[in-house]
């Protein structure tokens, strides 16, 4: 009984998600409190939710403080050096053109934050591929798979899938960090391919190329307000914070919690001493911290509902069953494999927070770490999903400043990006984060 209310939790919240009925926020706390009283909890249920939401608190806070810091240094220009420079570099040279794209993109992404990514590359790098006549579905294609592989311990699918699970974004992602090389060294790759492409397409010869000019005139004019915020002065400082947290994110088990507080109170001491511009700055990149912060406690509600009732377990115990004992060992990889097109199905809230669990307890059951399937996930379920899904808003911004079909986007885009993520799953199997 306490299996199936389980199961019909999960049934219900997908729905109610994924055909909008609901906002995930909603979903999250409202349909596992309904199956919690269902499952004869009664006054237990509020106790599930605050332990569920005190589990998360720290990776909440995380999270807030995370893209407020990188939407500090972004006010205060510290990209823009690095944007000109990757301006300069490409030239008029197809191939560096769409590797510089993907660098540009790359850099971008830092703050996990694909709307912006796309608001920085595309607008950036569109007038090169007008002027030159190159396909811009490479200049989607290139900015979709390098913010795809570019997962990193802020990005919204690895706080999902760490909170899902209860465990340290630390402990999931540094050993996935050869996986991740290995995408951005397909990245690099695929460049380089569709740069020979275009240029052999174009009939660009090296003389033609250099014939072609610079590209000075193609760079962003800010406005009058970003030019009151930039900051080009404290250009160093700003990188030397931004490699003073990564550092500390992945060579020290200092909490990313405390490590982005310190950085962000730096970055708004460093750059606007005055407290009135500190508390713009904040409230400029508030609502989307507070947004998925919310989120993130709504999940703790549901994780703390659905393991303090026994809902979790009891489903995992009725999964076993089905599955053979020698077969679980497989599971990560295959989800591997599958991470990416379930993308096209699920958003991120009803798969990590609806799907992977249960697969996770599961396989658990029968000797396989949970991590493992978390990791495994990575590899593509709105990552290297996510620039293609319907699924999500990002995606039509994509294409839209582009000028771009979302299926023509889709058939060019999708075999790529599902390559890039069992690249790295196979990269996850050799290096033994989990088996073949």
């Amino acid at each position: 009984m306490l299996a199936l209310t389980g199961i019909l939790t999960i049934v219900v919240m997908l729905y109610c998600i994924m055909s909008k009925r609901m906002s995930p926020i909603v979903a999250l706390i409202v349909i596992p409190t309904i199956g919690a009283l269902i499952a004869g909890c009664g006054l237990e249920t509020p106790k599930f939710i605050v332990a569920g939401i005190t589990k998360l608190a720290p990776m909440a806070a995380m999270f807030v403080f995370a893209i407020t810091f990188f939407g500090v240094i972004t006010d205060a220009g510290m990209f823009d050096p690095i944007i000109k420079r990757i301006l300069r570099f490409v030239g008029a040279n197809p191939v560096r053109i769409i590797i510089g794209t993907g660098i540009l993109a790359l850099i971008a992404h830092l703050d996990g934050n694909g709307a912006v990514t796309f608001l920085v590359t595309v607008p950036t790098m569109l007038p090169l591929f007008e002027k030159l006549g190159m396909d811009k579905r490479m200049l989607i294609g290139i900015t979709a798979l390098s913010a795809g592989v570019n997962f990193l311990p802020w990005t919204g699918p690895m706080i999902r899938a760490a909170s899902a699970l209860n465990i340290t974004t630390h402990d999931l992602f540094v050993p996935l960090i050869p996986a991740q090389i290995a995408g951005l060294t397909f990245m690099i790759i695929m460049g380089y391919y569709w740069g020979k492409k275009e240029q052999k397409r174009l009939g660009l010869t090296k003389e033609a190329i250099l014939a072609t000019g610079g590209t000075a005139h193609h760079e962003k004019e800010l406005t009058e307000e970003e030019k009151k915020l930039r900051r080009p002065h404290l250009f160093w400082i700003n990188i030397a914070l931004v490699i003073a947290v990564l550092c500390t994110m992945v060579f020290t088990r200092i909490s990313p919690t405390v490590a982005f507080m310190i950085a962000l109170t730096l970055a708004l001491m460093i750059n606007y001493p005055n407290v009135k511009m500190q508390s713009e700055r904040i409230n400029a990149h508030a609502k989307a911290a507070l947004m998925m912060a919310s989120i993130l406690f709504a999940a703790g509600a549901f994780t703390g509902i659905m393991t303090g009732s026994g809902m979790l377990k009891a489903m995992s115990e009725a999964a076993v069953h089905f599955i053979p004992e020698h077969f679980a060992s497989h599971v990560p990889f295959i989800t591997g494999i599958v991470a990416m097109p379930l993308s096209l199905i699920f958003d991120p809230d009803s798969y990590y927070f609806g799907i992977m669990p249960v697969v996770a307890n599961t396989v658990e059951m029968l000797g396989v770490p949970s991590i493992q399937v978390a990791q495994a996930s990575i590899m593509g379920q709105m990552t290297t999903g996510f620039p293609v899904s319907p699924l999500t808003p990002a995606t039509f911004l994509l294409v839209s400043l582009a000028g771009v079909e979302l299926a023509d986007h889709q058939k060019f885009s999708i075999p790529v990006l599902w390559l890039a993520s069992i690249i790295m799953t196979v990269a996850c199997v050799v290096t033994g984060v989990f088996p073949i």
